[in-house]
């Protein structure tokens, strides 16, 4: 896991603006989130992961083992239950929600690729080191 610790900057976003829509996520708070470029980065520490995202207008650190659910506070303030899990390089977050709520993040030493999926709205971003 080399890209443990690196820190990944959003360049680039297709349809998150219907992503959030999606969501229900207010005006201004859209707003902010087409206009923000958050930084993200995982941290391991033994068995729990610490995955922080930055920005100008908020940050979140989720908190978490492998496999087991737990309550998230969004980045929007609803709570969820959240499961984390790990598929290579792959770190994949699925929300219990109403509908299918999954946010896949795929990394490499020089970049991440996040796909966000609510229903059938589906987002992608990418963050480079």
């Amino acid at each position: 896991m080399a890209w443990v610790d690196k820190k990944y900057t959003l360049y680039k976003s297709e349809n998150f603006e219907e992503y959030m829509k999606a969501l229900g996520v207010g005006f201004f708070l859209r707003k902010i989130g087409n206009n923000v470029s958050p930084t993200v980065f995982l941290v391991k520490k033994g068995d729990w992961y610490e995955f922080h995202t930055e920005s100008t207008f908020k940050t979140t650190i989720l908190k978490f083992k492998l496999g087991e659910e737990f309550e998230e506070e969004t980045m929007d303030g609803r709570v969820v239950k959240t499961t984390m899990t790990l598929d290579g390089n792959t770190l994949n977050q699925v929300q219990k929600t109403d509908k299918k709520s999954t946010i896949s993040r795929e990394f490499s030493d020089t970049e991440c690729k996040v796909i966000c999926t609510y229903g059938d709205v589906v987002s992608t971003r990418w963050y480079k080191v």
